[in-house]
């Protein structure tokens, strides 16, 4: 294991610095860029997107909804419109080919806040595990989909960071501003990545979204590996890592066929050696060369993940 201040450095040095953070630029434009499309027209009066990210309608014509939403207004026992329907399959459609867990990453305003708490845990030193369960997320998945049964209301969505983000900016912030902060200070200091990792449940229901989705990211140059854990340093996901990398003598292909990947695609920042790169999850097959590859690592003491 090398002994680097900061995850990347290698990148930098070996690829150049547009290559070692290309896909985290390319993620905070995309952010920054939806979410500008949804205030240009409360704030300058441009209406090329009407609504939020729960439902919108783009250009006047094109209707899309979130998918989450939609079966919580279900669970109420209200039937949504024809356009809301519609705009529901459409966006159902893009995630299974994208992978759900690309909302994530490169569409909700709150990863912004979470990341921030990553890099300035990170820089701090801050250390520390937590105990708190990844399945949590999808417990609380199940209780926002069984409390609008019961209650015949979406009372997630009075409470849901992204939304009282974007009605923060809208009307002011109020009561978002603590939302927001209980994240920051949650992310910063109990747990690594808490909010988004842990659970938040539309992460956790995007997650079920792109199960089978097209877009991977793959390890097929994993032969290669250093074992600088830099790629694991800097995934939200951290458990999805090991697998492509040591476990190719298990069966295990190059894919990462994990549910919860976000495609983020910071492990292909930061990877010096190249080893990753955006792909399909097709031709998931276990080569010869890294079996043996492998086997060599495991026997000679090799740190690994």
């Amino acid at each position: 294991m090398n002994s680097k201040a900061y995850p990347g450095q290698e990148a930098i040095i070996a690829n150049g610095w547009w290559l070692a953070n290309r896909w985290l630029i390319s993620r905070r434009l995309s952010q920054v860029g939806v979410l500008g499309l949804f205030l240009i027209g409360p704030w300058f009066g441009w209406w090329f997107v009407e609504g939020n990210l729960s439902s919108s309608l783009i250009l006047g014509i094109l209707p899309l909804s979130d998918p989450y939403v939609f079966l919580q207004s279900l669970a109420t026992g209200h039937w949504p419109e024809t356009a809301a329907i519609t705009g529901v399959l459409m966006v159902v459609s893009f995630y299974l080919i994208v992978g759900g867990r690309a909302y994530c990453a490169w569409v909700c305003p709150v990863n912004l806040v979470t990341d921030a708490a990553f890099w300035l845990r990170d820089r701090l030193g801050l250390g520390g595990a937590s105990s708190l369960s990844r399945k949590t997320r999808y417990w609380l998945l199940g209780a926002t989909l069984l409390i609008p049964v019961v209650s015949g209301q979406i009372i997630w969505e009075l409470v849901n960071p992204v939304s009282m983000l974007h009605r923060g900016l809208i009307f002011g912030f109020g009561a978002a501003w603590v939302v927001l902060l209980a994240v920051f200070i949650f992310d910063l200091f109990v747990t690594r990545r808490g909010w988004c990792s842990h659970l938040c449940p539309m992460g956790a229901f995007y997650s079920l979204l792109g199960t089978h989705s097209v877009i991977r990211v793959r390890a097929d140059n994993r032969i290669a590996c250093n074992d600088c854990l830099d790629c694991y340093k800097v995934c939200p996901e951290q458990q999805i890592i090991r697998p492509v990398l040591k476990e190719a003598d298990k069966g295990t292909g190059p894919v990462i066929d994990s549910a919860n990947c976000t495609n983020c695609g910071r492990c292909i920042d930061v990877c010096a050696p190249n080893i990753f790169h955006m792909g399909l999850r097709f031709n998931n097959k276990v080569s010869v060369n890294t079996n043996r590859s492998d086997r060599s690592n495991h026997s000679s003491g090799v740190e690994v993940l």
